[in-house]
C-alpha cells in the first residue's frame, strides 16, 4: 500500500462510515458514495466491479430522518446485495463454464442472462419461503394454542418467530456450501475493524481482529424480531386477514427503528447500556460467521480499499 493512501485512510476514518456483505466467492463494500464487489475467481485473481451510489436518505432530506431512513437504507441493501450476488456468481460460474468447454472443446461461454435470472427466482422463492416461516407460522402456531389474550397471544407469536429465526439460522449453517460464504462474512468484519482501528489496511493487521461486529446485518435483523414483538403487541391480537396484513405493513417501520437501535448500539459499543444491546447479537454472530483464510481477507480489503 502507497503511504498516500495510507494517510488518507487514517484522516476520514472517523467521517467515512463503511458497510459490507458476504457474496459468492467474495465481499462487497459500501461507502456513503461507492459501492465495490471483489470476488475471488477459479484461476486465483481477483476481479473488481466498482460503481458510485448515495443512498436516497442522503439525496432527500425527508428520506433521511431516523426511522424513515432505515427502511429505505433496507431496500436499498437488498437492491445491491442482489446485484452482487448476481455480478459474483456469473464470475464464479463462468469463469469455470469457460474452462469446461476449452477442456471439451467448445469455446462458447454461459451468458450472464441465465445465471442472473436463475438468482432472481432463487430470491422471489427465498422470500416467499422467509414470508411462511417468520410470518404466518407464528401466526398459525399461536392461533392453535388457542390464546385468547392479545398480550401473551403476540407473546407466543414473537417467541416462535424467534426460535424459528435461530433454527433457520443454525440449519443453514449446516450446508457445506454456505461455510466459505460465513468465512467471507468473517474477513468483512476483520477488514471494517482494522479500518474502524485507523490502522494500516494489510492481511496481517485484519487477521488479528474478530469476526464479530455490532453494526453486522445479523444482529439488524435479532433488533427487527425483537422489536416486531413490542409492535404487534401493541397491535393487539388479529382477527381477521386485514388485521394480518396490517402487521405486515408494519415491517418496514419495525426495520427503521431497529436500524436506529442497531445504529446507536454500534456508535456507543463500549458503554454499558450499549453492549447489552450488542451481546445477543455478538451471540447469533457466531453461527453466521467464520474464520478466514488470508486469501478470503484479501479479498475483503481490496473491495474495502475501492470504497475509500
Amino acid at each position: 500500500m502507497s503511504l498516500p493512501f495510507l494517510f488518507r485512510v487514517l484522516s476520514n476514518s472517523e467521517q467515512v462510515s463503511v458497510g459490507g456483505q458476504a457474496v459468492i466467492e467474495g465481499v462487497m463494500m459500501r461507502s456513503p458514495k461507492v459501492v465495490a464487489t471483489a470476488v475471488r475467481r477459479p484461476a486465483g485473481d481477483i476481479t473488481v466491479r466498482k460503481r458510485p451510489f448515495v443512498s436516497l436518505s442522503r439525496r432527500k432530506k425527508m428520506l433521511g430522518l431516523p426511522v424513515l431512513r432505515g427502511a429505505v437504507i433496507l431496500i436499498e441493501t437488498l437492491s445491491l446485495g442482489l446485484s452482487a450476488l448476481t455480478y459474483s456468481a456469473e464470475e464464479a460460474l463462468n469463469e469455470e463454464g469457460t474452462a469446461a468447454a476449452e477442456e471439451s472443446g467448445a469455446v462458447k461461454k454461459p451468458g450472464g442472462a441465465a445465471t442472473t435470472a436463475s438468482l432472481v427466482a432463487t430470491v422471489i422463492v427465498s422470500l416467499g419461503i422467509a414470508f411462511l416461516l417468520f410470518f404466518y407460522l407464528p401466526l398459525f402456531v399461536a392461533e392453535r394454542m388457542g390464546v385468547q389474550s392479545g398480550f401473551w397471544f403476540n407473546v407466543v407469536d414473537g417467541a416462535v418467530r424467534l426460535a424459528v429465526f435461530v433454527l433457520y439460522i443454525r440449519l443453514v449453517g449446516l450446508w457445506g456450501e454456505m461455510r466459505k460464504l460465513y468465512q467471507y462474512h468473517g474477513a468483512e468484519h476483520k477488514s471494517i475493524h482494522a479500518f474502524e482501528a485507523r490502522e494500516e489496511l494489510t492481511v496481517e493487521n485484519a487477521m488479528k481482529h474478530s469476526t464479530l461486529h455490532a453494526r453486522c446485518g445479523t444482529s439488524f435483523l435479532l433488533m427487527v424480531v425483537i422489536i416486531s414483538l413490542f409492535v404487534f403487541i401493541a397491535l393487539g391480537k388479529p382477527e381477521s386477514w386485514g388485521e394480518r396484513g396490517i402487521r405486515f405493513l408494519f415491517i418496514p417501520f419495525i426495520a427503521g427503528v431497529a436500524f436506529e437501535f442497531t445504529k446507536l448500539s454500534g456508535k456507543h459499543a463500549k458503554k454499558a447500556w450499549a453492549s447489552i444491546l450488542i451481546k445477543p447479537g455478538l451471540w447469533l454472530q457466531r453461527m453466521t460467521t467464520r474464520e478466514p483464510t488470508r486469501e478470503q481477507v484479501e479479498v475483503a480489503l481490496r473491495a474495502l480499499r475501492e470504497v475509500l
